[in-house]
């Protein structure tokens, strides 16, 4: 199983990038896990040729089983990420994809309002999606030194998204006799 990791964040070091990166250290054994760091470069949807970070995009998520989104609290979506969206669905690049969403918050509300907005934009590209809401106080520490996450609330969030988005034969491998 492929999977592409896609943050919604274009600061380097934000929780939502760190959110990512921990989560795909989450995933068992046999999935192969790469982050999409394009976003940034990724211009807006205009009709006409396809540039080559869309391109590169659409051929990435065509190539993979499914896609892990990790999104700001905000309750308006990166403009980047719209683009991406915008490129994806012309292409049909999500129809029928698999796609899990986190979205994380200190506040309740802010979580709820990002999943949302990219759930709308999501299922209107075609995307099978799921996902949680992971209300997160920023006080406390979520990862060690090494990036995983040392909170086992939170690590049992992102490994219920994870579940979702992995078959059980990948999750739970049966035992040979």
């Amino acid at each position: 199983m492929k999977i592409i990791g896609i943050a919604a964040s274009l600061h380097a070091g934000s929780f939502i990038n760190k959110l990512l990166d921990a989560a795909g250290g989450e995933l068992p054994a046999g999935v192969d896990f790469a982050v999409w760091p394009g976003l940034g470069e990724i211009p807006p949807y205009a009709h006409g040729p396809v540039p080559v970070m869309a391109r590169e995009l659409i051929g990435l998520v065509s190539a993979s089983d499914a896609v892990l989104l990790t999104a700001p609290e905000h309750s308006l979506l990166p403009e980047e990420l719209t683009y991406a969206l915008d490129w994806m669905s012309a292409r049909n690049g999500l129809s029928g994809k698999h796609v899990a969403v986190m979205s994380a918050s200190a506040r309740a509300c802010g979580a709820m309002w990002a999943q949302a907005e990219l759930y709308k934009h999501l299922q209107a590209a075609g995307a099978v999606v799921m996902g949680a809401e992971l209300v997160i106080s920023p006080a406390c520490p979520h990862f060690d030194k090494d990036g995983h996450l040392s909170d086992p609330a939170l690590r049992a969030q992102v490994r219920r998204v994870i579940g979702q988005l992995c078959p059980s034969e990948v999750m739970e491998p049966a035992l040979s006799l």
